[in-house]
């Protein structure tokens, strides 16, 4: 059974509206019928986290929201108005996605250039930012491997998206490749940045105790033709640090997750 999202007064953000994706012209369908609905929380922004079995479109409904791919069936809304080339949000992938001939100044200031704005600004703007994701002092080093870290490169990425649009920040499975220690470093640091920019962010994962820590709804699609098919609201406080992980309310929701996603097998 489908999640039925709930339309308030408070203005959407993200609305997809029964969209469906088949690639064979409708003989088998990888999504159907699925509804989300993100509404903008003033002075907070939300944190949404996407959890599904492998295949159940994770990735495409980002891109669907990044406007990189179109549905077969059904509408795409940004801000109310439909997606469209002239208003991309930007997205942070598993693999590093900088421009490895540019500096990480470069990289991080790539969308201001874009928009035409003068060097002077634009840099000042962007140096801000890589101060604030920790690379202070790396900004004029080429943003490759092995010159920057894996983590590193990721808060080139991260930078450089919330600096292009920092009300919407999309983000698919963006510590997968990194190391434990640094995973660890990069969910707290994308949990401050959060909340210094009341962002809107859809995070795809396959970490249930990272949707935990991170989120404050989870969305859990089923499998193909997949639909969200639960809504978990993560009952912790706003603001929180690894000591949240030790308690037992951690523990619970966390449990509650594993749960629902292990009876999407037993449906099968």
């Amino acid at each position: 059974m489908a999640v039925d999202f709930k339309d308030t007064s408070l203005s959407n953000i993200i609305e997809l509206r029964g969209v469906g994706q088949s690639y064979d012209e409708g003989a088998n369908w990888v999504i159907k019928d699925l509804d989300l609905l993100i509404e903008d929380k003033p002075d907070q922004g939300q944190f949404i986290c996407i959890l599904g079995p492998s295949g159940s479109g994770k990735s495409t409904i980002l891109r669907y929201i990044a406007n990189l791919q179109l549905p077969t069936t059904g509408h795409v809304l940004i801000d109310g108005k439909p997606a469209s080339p002239d208003h991309r949000v930007s997205m942070v992938f598993q693999q590093y996605s900088s421009l490895p001939w540019m500096t990480v100044l470069d990289n991080v200031s790539l969308a201001l250039r874009y928009k035409g704005m003068p060097r002077k600004e634009r840099d000042a703007q962007a140096l801000e930012l890589i101060k604030r994701v920790g690379l202070e002092g790396h900004e004029h080093k080429y943003a490759q491997y092995p010159t920057l870290s894996g983590g590193q490169l990721q808060r080139v990425a991260i930078a450089r998206s919330l600096l292009a649009n920092p009300r919407i920040l999309l983000m698919d499975e963006p510590f997968g490749a990194l190391d434990i220690r640094t995973r660890l470093q990069m969910q707290d640091l994308l949990s401050d940045l959060w909340h210094s920019f009341q962002s809107t962010v859809v995070f795809v994962t396959h970490d249930i105790s990272e949707a935990v820590y991170l989120a404050d709804e989870i969305y859990i699609l089923d499998r193909q033709p997949s639909h969200i098919v639960h809504r978990v609201a993560v009952d912790l406080p706003l603001h929180r640090d690894r000591g949240v992980k030790r308690s037992k309310q951690y523990d619970e929701i966390v449990h509650q997750v594993e749960d629902l996603m292990i009876s999407l097998d037993s449906k099968a």
